[in-house]
């Protein structure tokens, strides 16, 4: 229930903290498990939350084990189906826990489930793709020798910007990864080695390698430009959306950037808070204006603000 009550609600919050999602593959999104999105990982848990709001059927995330460690956080991160991986950093003593997440999610498979994997393990703001873990292709490989018929899809995440909200996304899916594609016979060490070249090909060519001091190509492969009319039409209530929200967009940006400083999840958290404090910002601000007015038409700023808000993200640089 958390989980699909929280999906629809930034579904809507996706309207305005984004400007373009572009999917080269839409039709990808009805897909029914068992499916393994095998994805890069530039953009902490927004790319979890993406790929989660744009997927028509639910979405199990592998997350970073160092976050379940309360008996409350652990529970609640169920609900929203997130199971931990632990990684050699966060103890060696906790990569036992990885076989019961691997075994949940041969189960998940069974059940005819969608489960997401950050191949690269790492998750890193930049235009590039890293060296993939063996991780992928061990939880594809253990499933397949249970008879489990996975498909296994390529996914490449490339944002304008990680710092900007606003941002376009343009989505890559790559082709099917099957178990005929390989020997389920052969060595382990082998197997592995092959699905990652395979993975690694594919992931080559859905995500976008761009040098982080090089905006020209930035601006070439991640802009998507609007029409000068629609510039036109929107410029005023654009100017009007900036007023009326930056009493809130910029003291929760100068907080979030303090407090996530040195770290790669500003835009995470930043969608994260906008999302959960925007609605009590939009009844404060309705509030006034009934009091200012003493009118019901202060309602219609329930309307307005986030209306223009949106006309400002459509028009706010994008690329940086």
């Amino acid at each position: 229930m958390l989980y699909s009550i929280l999906k629809i609600w930034v579904r809507l919050a996706a309207k305005i903290f984004f400007s373009r999602i572009v999917v080269n593959k839409p039709q990808l999104l009805e897909s029914k498990g068992p499916l393994l999105l095998a994805c890069n990982h530039p953009n902490s848990f927004l790319d979890a939350v993406l790929l989660d709001i744009l997927f028509k059927r639910p979405i199990w995330s592998l997350a970073r084990g160092d976050v379940f460690k309360k008996p409350l956080y652990i529970k609640l991160l169920y609900k929203l189906k997130i199971l931990p991986v632990y990684r050699t950093r966060e103890g060696a003593e906790n990569l036992e826990e990885n076989y019961k997440t691997f075994n949940a999610c041969k189960e998940l498979f069974r059940q005819n489930s969608i489960v997401l994997i950050f191949s690269e393990g790492l998750c890193i703001n930049e235009w590039h793709l890293r060296p993939l873990k063996k991780g992928t292709a061990r939880l594809a490989f253990s499933t397949w020798q249970e008879g489990t018929p996975l498909k296994v899809l390529p996914v490449g995440i490339n944002y304008s910007s990680f710092s900007r909200i606003g941002t376009n996304v343009l989505i890559n899916f790559g082709e099917l990864i099957e178990s005929s594609n390989f020997n389920l016979n052969d060595v382990d060490g082998k197997n592995n080695l092959v699905f990652n070249q395979q993975l690694e090909s594919q992931l080559r060519r859905l995500v976008f390698e761009i040098p982080k001091d090089d905006y020209a190509l930035q601006k070439e492969m991640l802009d998507i430009p609007l029409k000068v009319y629609w510039r036109t039409l929107l410029f005023l209530p654009a100017l009007t959306g900036y007023l009326l929200n930056a009493p809130l967009f910029i003291p929760v940006k100068a907080y979030v950037r303090y407090r996530v400083k040195n770290t790669d999840h500003f835009d995470s958290v930043m969608m994260a808070a906008l999302t959960f404090i925007y609605p009590g910002y939009l009844l404060v601000v309705s509030f006034v204006f009934f009091l200012i007015t003493c009118s019901g038409y202060s309602l219609f700023s329930l309307i307005v603000l986030p209306f223009t808000a949106w006309c400002f993200v459509k028009l706010k640089n994008k690329i940086g």
